[in-house]
């Protein structure tokens, strides 16, 4: 730890924000022989960072040993619901056995502060500089090229070759130095989520686990966000429950779209109350999270400095992938190798570092983002069918399809098709949106 930055041009790089790209560009300039310093406006490491909250490991576990990181549960049961104002839900749950067996699909439920703070010592202990409780207010630049960054310490101007601008999803500095605009309201959701201590048994008992087995359940429909675009969630950890709503921030217009009434209706649902009956609340938060897709994503690359993580609008959320976690520690890592390749040749300018947005661009991250980038904006198109004639019209047709009388099971058959069709507007509406979300299931 140091108290103040005031050593210009002693470290070979600069990481501005310790989360995940943060730490991976840190540890990958550090396993490369360079010197980063990581400046952390938290007192640390993801004290200010909110997720709902799956890891994603496998690049993590690429960069370092992960076997005692403050891990709480894998992901051994994934569930999506389909819930209706009404009080309905439908829900598919998946529970392969793959998932049960090491590395557990790289999938693990953690709580961001001590994760964080884990993955950050990692760095350190590979040869990073780290400094928090300090607020980077600006860039320096000096002849077109960036040379260092300003904080908010005395004598707190601080110069390397080159900056990581790894600052998260609300990226002030990137947006002030002219990197990069300020994300569309469309492109930008809020979510606001509860952490709820319960004991361990109670846990186990109410979700069928066991072990470091967990849950992850994922909602959507009116009966999680009423009338906005977007979904809840909830995750299991050892002794607490994490459940929340994510939703656009152009939807949040009124005190009934509010994140305080939303989060409200979502706990109160029949399908989500008894999962988190009794607990106590342990903590509140609300966040960004950036879901502009592909377009959103701004120049990665500039004379001095890169952009990572969630400052490069680097989150997919096609409605069932719901990633960011293993894309910002891939941008991260190519970053901190792309750097440390410039600085292998004396130099950081725009085209010596082009080569992290060469990377990127071929990696399952631009292409997830790509394939997927679509999914928001069809789903806001469609906002009416999605969220609320698609819930009801399944929950109607499968109590019809199930339905115990004395009519025929062919006719309860044709009787659900319909439900169905009318929700979709007929043979020619379900064509329409079948062709329309076609690209989620391939």
């Amino acid at each position: 730890m140091t108290e103040t930055p005031n050593y210009d041009d002693s470290f070979d790089a600069i990481v501005v924000g310790g989360g995940l790209a943060g730490s991976s560009a840190a540890i990958t300039l550090a396993q490369r022989g360079y010197d980063p310093i990581v400046i952390e406006r938290g007192d640390t490491p993801g004290a200010k960072n909110v997720f709902g909250g799956v890891m994603y490991t496998p690049t993590i576990r690429d960069l370092v040993d992960i076997d005692d990181a403050p891990k709480e549960r894998y992901v051994a049961q994934k569930a999506y619901s389909l819930l209706s104002e009404e009080g309905d839900e439908t829900r598919l749950t998946m529970q392969p056995h793959d998932w049960r067996e090491p590395p557990h699909n790289d999938s693990w439920m953690v709580l961001r502060r001590d994760f964080d703070e884990w993955f950050a010592q990692q760095a350190v202990e590979a040869g990073a500089t780290l400094i928090t409780d300090t607020t980077v207010t600006d860039l320096i630049v000096e002849g077109g090229q960036i040379v260092g960054v300003e904080t908010d310490r005395p004598d707190g101007d601080l110069r390397a070759p080159a900056v990581v601008l790894a600052e998260g999803a609300n990226s002030l500095v990137s947006e002030a130095a002219g990197l990069k605009e300020p994300d569309a309201r469309d492109d930008v959701a809020v979510s606001v989520k509860e952490v709820r201590t319960y004991d361990r048994e109670t846990i186990e008992e109410r979700f069928n686990l066991d072990g470091e087995a967990g849950a992850a359940y994922h909602y959507f429909g009116d009966g999680a966000c009423g009338d906005t675009v977007g979904g809840g969630f909830l995750y299991t950890n050892k002794r607490t429950i994490a459940l929340g709503v994510v939703y656009r921030i152009a939807d949040a217009n009124d005190d009934e779209t509010g994140p305080e009434a939303v989060l409200n209706r979502f706990k109160s649902h029949p399908a989500v109350a008894p999962l988190i009956e009794g607990g106590r609340m342990v903590e509140y938060a609300a966040h960004a999270v950036p879901e502009g897709g592909p377009d959103a994503v701004p120049d990665l690359v500039h004379d001095g400095a890169v952009i990572a993580g969630d400052a490069a609008s680097l989150v997919l959320n096609s409605g069932l992938h719901l990633e960011g976690t293993n894309m910002a520690t891939e941008s991260g890592h190519l970053a901190g190798r792309a750097i440390a390749d410039a600085l292998d040749q004396g130099r950081t300018d725009a085209a010596a570092l082009q080569p992290y947005a060469d990377a990127l661009a071929e990696s399952y991250v631009m292409e997830n983002l790509e394939e997927y980038g679509w999914a928001m904006e069809a789903a806001a198109d469609e906002r009416e069918f999605v969220f609320d004639d698609l819930p009801r019209a399944v929950a109607s047709a499968s109590a019809e399809y199930f339905r115990v009388d004395r009519v025929p099971k062919a006719d309860h058959l044709k009787a659900a098709k319909q439900r169905i069709l009318h929700a979709t507007g007929g043979y020619t509406g379900a064509i329409r949106k079948a062709w329309k979300f076609r690209k989620m299931f391939y």
